[in-house]
């Protein structure tokens, strides 16, 4: 391989779940571009082995899909073009066609294309990867490296990782602390706020140190769940790369089935995982890192992938108390520090 593109077109934590794959393209690559769409992008930057990020909104892979425009593709594929990849990638998710992608760079002079797929590809794709679908979802796309020729280098673990992480977050308090992130990409996957807004209390009460991360469309739900406890209050406040330095130092992270739960995965962090099962926890659940899957991944939700709730009630999620996430905290820490008096 020479010039090699990667692709990987949906949100943050599934370009940072691609992350080992990527570097097995990268190794066996002269230069390695990684495309993603806009929901990935600051994941895409903090990969280890990117040499470019290029970005592109995908109308069949967004979830809120703009109208398909031939400029819009053609500016697409003129940029790939004028790149002159020898090789490209497609990774995607198991409910998503990579056909679409695949016709692209096509167009784009791209003389080499592999991507797993189940649907009939025709001259779309030169490596027509199938495999079972039950695989997490890091081990499902280095599996395709692999088919396409890239194994992770000796001493590579496979892990998830990001590059970048500072030794120490400069807006956190001194190690131990825990991190409560309580937002989520999608209404289904969220644990009550005052479940959060409990547990956070609870914490603080039993001695231990409390950072509330979230996004800046976040604030007002981390400063609902800080309250009057004393915990740090973060929300709005960190980059990704800011985010996974709070992450990196953190006793554990709690968190649902969100983009950073990945990053908590990728900085090494324990976590303590609010997985609804919307999607397949097998496949999703934070990698390689000691974790506790809390949640009913029997409910009537299982695998619909639905974005809102369709159960009255939540029940996946609502069945889940602050006691569980205390005694799931208290499996990866250390006993609270006592302040000076």
């Amino acid at each position: 391989m020479s010039r090699v593109l990667a692709v990987r077109l949906d949100s943050l934590g599934d370009v940072l779940v691609t992350g080992p794959a990527v570097r097995a393209l990268a190794g066996a690559a002269e230069h390695l571009t990684l495309l993603c769409g806009p929901r990935g992008r600051a994941a895409a930057e903090l990969l280890p082995g990117v040499d470019e990020v290029l970005c592109w909104r995908a109308p069949w892979v967004d979830p809120d899909p703009e109208p398909v425009r031939r400029d819009h593709v053609e500016d697409l594929r003129a940029a790939l073009a004028a790149r002159r990849f020898d090789r490209a990638v497609v990774f995607t998710s198991f409910h998503q066609s990579p056909l679409p992608t695949a016709l692209v760079l096509r167009l784009a002079g791209i003389a080499w294309v592999g991507a797993i797929c189940e649907d009939y590809p025709g001259s779309l794709l030169d490596v027509r990867h199938r495999l079972p679908d039950d695989l997490p979802e890091p081990e499902r796309a280095l599996s395709l490296a692999a088919a396409c020729g890239a194994r992770l280098p000796p001493g590579d673990d496979g892990r998830l990782a990001v590059r970048g992480v500072a030794a120490q977050a400069a807006l956190a308090p001194e190690p131990p602390y825990v991190v409560l992130h309580p937002g989520t990409s999608v209404p289904a996957r969220a644990w009550p706020p005052d479940r959060f807004r409990e547990t956070c209390r609870r914490l603080v009460d039993g001695g231990h140190r409390v950072v509330v991360t979230g996004a800046p469309g976040e604030r007002g739900l981390t400063a609902r769940v800080a309250g009057a406890s004393g915990a740090l209050d973060l929300g709005g406040r960190t980059d990704l790369a800011g985010l996974a330095s709070v992450l990196a130092h953190a006793r554990a992270v709690v968190v649902g089935n969100t983009g950073p739960a990945h990053l908590a995965a990728a900085v090494g962090t324990p976590v303590v995982s609010l997985f609804a099962p919307t999607v397949p926890a097998e496949r999703w659940a934070p990698y390689g890192v000691p974790r506790v899957l809390l949640g009913d991944q029997t409910a009537p939700c299982r695998d619909s992938r639905a974005t809102v709730c369709p159960v009255p009630g939540h029940p996946c999620l609502a069945s889940v108390t602050p006691d569980d996430v205390l005694s799931a905290v208290g499996a990866f820490s250390a006993p609270p520090v006592a302040e000076p008096a």
